[in-house]
């Protein structure tokens, strides 16, 4: 028998390299087939990806590394099979030995081919897999190309299957920059640096002040949305999947976390999976809402649910808002702002996931799920505080109706079954009537529990009155049992139409089951609280954009620049006249701005204190521009951690003479030097002439410390291509060069918000953008005003996703 690793020996010289000798493991392992991608930076930077096969690793060399993008087919080089050994291996091939370079362990987890295939496919040319890794998921296919004439080496192509984990081009490869092991950067590894830094995969939460324990956030009811006819039109509104499953508030604190249903109930017991995810959150206190459901071909599934609760199964909680963190009430905060501060949070775990939302475009979303089966939407105010108990901020929209009714009683089965049906019930007008029965939607089991519970409560006459015909042997009970029923609508006289049982509910009294009647959306919008005068007013000459095309525009894009804006002491560029006339900055308060433009006391370095500006929502921001404003250039941290950045900038100002083409390359160079550090960027476009590489960062290093990693990040670049960089603001030593503006880290400094609009001609716009997409791009002014439809269905891309606060900290320099 030919020993598969003797290529992978005689390759190597084990008294030189670190690597593990190659010996054949048949059947060892932890039961499932793993499989592991190894960062390696040899003679050319690839990735090295390995699926367990027969006890090796089968191994590809993919050279662009990994991408989310189904469009995307990445060279995969088939290379000699490896030992299973060698999926803990992480360190330094020496220098002249085989593959010599950097290895991290950069991803780990388990396959299997999807059904209906197997491993034996490989020898076809093809393997459809499924990969449950800590950054690779989903569904993959491996391609064996045709080889051409003399060419040795076996090439395939690595492509991602369409699913719900497919994302950007490469999303994979510049956000993921540790090791998934030690937490390491390529850097630190090849310094053969102990690990220090926290793991990519298992964030961990943040220190707590002084040593105190973290008080549980008390629990409080939850916001309900209202019942209307059709979902609500403009960009004033996000937009969610409605979930079918139990609503539920997660308290976390110090390390433990408890389960609240809608009505306070402690059902921690019930959900012991969600608790223990959520315990795992990196924060020292939080508050979050979200609903609880179980899967079943897909989707959500109510009695799916049930049978989870009971039997302990797998249940997921879809994260959707931010109630509290760490001591802080954020319910004044608007909703995208609070969903802003989630979504970093939620690292993925299948038992608790972040709830995306669209801006909107919400009847395609309506009719996109309806037309999948599920029940619906919930419309959300985009600048809406967490409303308390029922309001018209939030808005539910069902496909096919389901609510809660009372069970009354049963009728008896003539074939020996537990029951015919249930009779059922439900409050109208204060009193308790009668609404029909349910025969379908029953399994064997439901059955049973239910029977077990109507038995255990009989009435002698009936709670309500209702039809004898329809009820004539019926076995009444106490009214205290909720279910759970879909139907496709309700007769004139208040009965049922093609019910379903779904289940029973426990989380909600029989007291509390009243019909759901949708009221129709109404007609005219919520009122701005901020009035534009001179709408007509051009600020912009040379495209005739006015006043009142900017406020518009303010408005629109709300949903999307408040992630990035509110709560950030700002400077705003105003232009009473227009951008061809006199503007001025102002950052301080001067009490002109009205209600709807806040101030925070800001100690100066003279000891004296000045009122900073900050916005809050879209009002805000419509009151600025009422006051000229064109421009908002905002702080590198918020109000809340006014000395600790959670952001760093640097600005590419390129001298006159180069092409933007320039810039453009020259922000991909210092994304790939801060990704040696270990450090996530993206680039924003500033809407002049430069492009920003934007490092978010978690509000932990003060500014002094921000600054000087900044300061000399950037003279470094420099000393190492001075014809291409430079650090200092010097005009003159700017020619044919580009700025490396590090300035913008230092307290006080601002820099232009994603978004906001420039005092330029056209009226360009602020707007971040992804790597892939900048090589594509050929001026720092793509969009402008006109395009906030555009942004808005751009940013919700998953090419976009993840940005806010980072989990990442400043490394050594």
């Amino acid at each position: 028998m030919t020993d598969p690793l003797a290529r992978y020996n005689a390759k190597r010289d084990f008294t030189r390299t670190a690597e593990p000798a190659g010996t054949l493991a048949p059947g060892k392992g932890s039961g499932q087939a793993r499989f592991i991608v190894q960062k390696h930076d040899a003679t050319r930077l690839h990735w090295d990806f390995r699926l367990e096969v027969d006890g090796v690793l089968k191994s590809w060399a993919v050279t662009r590394g990994p991408s989310l993008d189904p469009d995307e087919k990445r060279l995969a080089v088939r290379t000699e099979d490896h030992p299973l050994s060698y999926a803990g291996f992480e360190g330094t091939i020496p220098a002249g030995e085989y593959g010599g370079g950097t290895v991290m362990l950069w991803d780990r987890g388990t396959w299997a081919p999807v059904k209906g295939k197997s491993a034996a496919d490989l020898d076809k040319g093809h393997l459809h897999f499924v990969l449950d890794g800590e950054r690779m998921k989903g569904e993959w296919l491996l391609i064996r190309l045709k080889p051409k004439a003399r060419e040795k080496r076996e090439n395939w192509l690595l492509r991602k299957i369409a699913d719900d984990f497919a994302g950007g081009t490469d999303t994979l490869t510049e956000d993921a920059l540790t090791s998934v092991t030690t937490g390491r950067t390529m850097i630190e590894i090849a310094g053969n640096k102990p690990p220090a830094r926290k793991t990519a995969a298992r964030r961990k939460a943040p220190k707590r002040a002084s040593g105190k324990a973290a008080a549980m956030p008390d629990f409080r009811p939850p916001a309900l949305c209202t019942l209307v006819d059709h979902v609500p039109p403009g960009n004033a509104w996000v937009h969610e999947m409605k979930y079918d499953g139990y609503r539920a508030l997660v308290a976390v604190a110090g390390g433990t976390a408890r389960v609240f249903t809608r009505n306070g109930l402690d059902w921690t017991d019930k959900f012991p999976g969600i608790a223990e995810a959520a315990a795992a959150l990196p924060v020292t206190a939080a508050l979050i809402d979200g609903e609880i459901v179980a899967f079943k071909d897909g989707r959500p599934d109510f009695s799916t649910l049930k049978d989870a609760i009971g039997s302990g199964g797998a249940m997921t909680l879809f994260a959707f808002d931010l109630l509290a963190q760490d001591g802080e009430d954020l319910t004044a905060l608007p909703l995208v702002q609070r969903k802003a501060r989630l979504q970093p949070l939620i690292a993925h775990d299948d038992r608790l996931l972040y709830a995306e939302h669209i801006v909107g475009a919400g009847e395609q979303l309506f009719a996109s799920l309806c037309g999948e089966g599920m029940e619906g939407v919930v419309s959300k105010r985009a600048d809406s505080p967490y409303p308390n108990g029922r309001s018209n901020d939030w808005l539910k929209i069902k496909c096919l109706h389901r609510q809660e009714f009372v069970v009354l009683g049963w009728l008896p089965s003539d074939k020996r079954r537990g029951f015919k049906s249930l009779l059922l019930g439900v409050h109208r007008e204060g009193e308790l009537r009668y609404a029909g029965k349910v025969g379908t939607g029953f399994t064997q089991d439901a059955m049973t529990e239910l029977r077990e519970a109507l038995d255990a409560r009989p009435a002698d006459a009936a709670p309500v009155k209702a039809p004898r015909a329809m009820t004539r042997g019926a076995r009444w009970v106490k009214p205290e049992l909720v279910a759970q029923i879909a139907f496709t609508e309700m007769t004139p006289d208040g009965l049922l139409r093609h019910p379903s049982f779904l289940g029973l509910r426990g989380d909600k009294p029989a007291s509390d089951v009243v019909i759901e009647e949708p009221a129709p959306l109404p007609d005219t919008p919520r009122p701005d609280a901020v009035t534009i005068t001179h709408p007509d007013r051009v600020i912009f000459p040379d495209s005739t954009l006015t006043k009142g095309d900017l406020a518009a525009y303010c408005r629109a894009i709300a949903p999307v620049m408040l992630p990035w804006t509110a709560n950030r002491p700002v400077s705003l560029v105003r232009c009473p006249q227009g951008r061809a006339r006199a503007c001025f900055f102002q950052k301080h308060d001067a009490g002109s701005f009205g209600e709807q433009v806040h101030h925070v006391d800001v100690t100066e370095k003279d000891g004296s204190v000045e009122p900073y500006l900050y916005v809050t929502d879209a009002d805000g921001l419509a009151a600025c521009v009422q006051m000229g404003s064109i421009e908002f250039h905002g702080w590198g941290s918020s109000v809340a951690t006014l000395e600790q950045p959670d952001r760093m900038i640097f600005d590419l100002d390129p001298d006159e003479g180069l092409d933007f083409a320039d810039t453009r390359q020259a922000a991909e160079h210092l994304k790939n030097q801060l990704a040696e550090l270990g450090l996530t960027s993206f680039p924003l476009l500033s809407g002049g002439k430069g492009i920003h590489v934007v490092v978010p960062l978690t509000p932990q290093a003060r500014w002094p410390a921000v600054k000087d990693f900044a300061d000399r990040f950037a003279r470094a670049l420099a000393q190492a291509e001075p014809d291409r960089f430079v650090a200092v603001a010097t005009k003159a030593k700017r020619k044919g060069r580009i700025f490396i503006d590090w300035l913008r880290n230092q307290r006080g400094a601002t820099a232009i918000l994603p978004y906001s609009a420039r005092a330029r001609a056209h009226a360009p716009v602020a707007a971040p953008v992804s790597w892939t997409e900048l090589r594509n791009i050929d001026t720092a002014a793509r969009w402008t005003i006109a395009d906030a439809a555009e942004l808005l269905d751009r940013a919700g891309s998953a090419a976009l996703a993840g940005w806010g606060i980072a989990d990442q900290t400043l490394p050594d320099l």
